[in-house]
């Protein structure tokens, strides 16, 4: 497989476009990738992960102390910010971690909400569960717990988390409106999402778009950011941001190197907060279908799209 492509060419794509049948072409080629990451390391990666590597984790706001205090093999270098950072957890809070990888953002999280707290980490990929079981034994956590799962259908109940966690994973989902669905259900009204993700800056070059390496390497399913506000504002959440940050550059480059990558997507971080009002849900009884927003302001109107400029 090359690609995973819809009718119109495009990874990220209204349900209706893309078929079950791309859908699993997508998840087999991410969970293939990942898997091979969670066996050898990260030596596996180049040229088709996204993060700076183990050795430079630093660079996407880990504290030396925080990489410090994380089992060896729970920093696998993979990533694109720190999102338990972004959360300011609370003692006593129930975390959940969508794409958790080997557990580095679970084990960071379980320190801050701790012993009355509980952090559940969810990956598709079963290499990457036994990984990350196996670590939080090695750091004695028993209020961390992995799943096998997928983000577009969490194996968890409704309401029953406080905070989203998320590191560089939800652009890999080629069913993103799933993804954040699913979020709104398994969050406590009040909770909140804090995520870091890339963001596209602008359309890339078909040879980009269509490289397999692009899209484990967390580059061509990259939504704009237009497209993420609408999909949170469909799914149900309220008090959006979406902060891009420029500086990501310096790393994303070093993801596919000489593709000029880092001229098409950058790493942001990604708030909401599902309102504490069950009323507030009616919103997202209509269908609301959604587009790739790729001319802004077009996204999804008249049905489901901020206006311009608004969060």
């Amino acid at each position: 497989m090359t690609k995973a492509s819809s009718p119109s060419g495009s990874i990220e794509a209204p349900a209706s476009s893309l078929s079950d049948a791309s859908y699993d072409e997508v998840r087999a080629a991410v969970r293939a990738q990942y898997g091979q990451v969670a066996r050898v390391g990260a030596a596996a990666c180049a040229p088709a992960c996204c993060g700076p590597g183990p050795v430079l984790s630093s660079k996407l706001g880990y504290s030396a102390e925080e990489l410090a205090a994380v089992p060896d093999g729970a920093n696998l270098g993979l990533g694109c910010g720190n999102p338990q950072a972004l959360a300011a957890l609370r003692e006593g809070e129930t975390v959940l971690d969508l794409g958790a990888g080997a557990g580095m953002d679970c084990f960071l999280a379980a320190r801050q909400v701790g012993p009355r707290g509980r952090v559940i980490g969810v990956d598709m990929t079963p290499d990457m569960v036994s990984k990350a079981r196996a670590n939080a034994r090695a750091l004695q956590a028993p209020n961390v717990d992995f799943r096998l799962g997928e983000i577009e259908h969490l194996p968890v109940a409704d309401g029953a988390v406080d905070v989203i966690l998320s590191n560089c994973v939800i652009n890999l989902s080629p069913d993103k409106r799933a993804v954040f669905a699913e979020a709104f259900r398994a969050v406590r009204p009040g909770g909140r999402l804090a995520i870091s993700d890339v963001v596209a800056l602008g359309e890339l070059p078909s040879h980009l778009a269509s490289d397999i390496a692009a899209l484990t390497g967390c580059v061509s399913g990259a939504a704009s950011v237009d497209t993420l506000r609408a999909l949170l504002r469909v799914a149900g959440f309220e008090q959006i941001r979406v902060d891009v940050r420029p500086e990501s550059r310096e790393f994303i480059r070093e993801w596919m190197p000489g593709s000029g990558v880092e001229n098409y997507v950058a790493s942001a971080s990604i708030e909401a907060v599902k309102p504490a009002s069950a009323e507030a849900r009616a919103a997202t009884t209509a269908p609301a279908p959604l587009a790739e927003a790729k001319a802004e302001g077009t996204c999804c109107a008249p049905t489901c799209c901020p206006p311009k400029g608004a969060a």
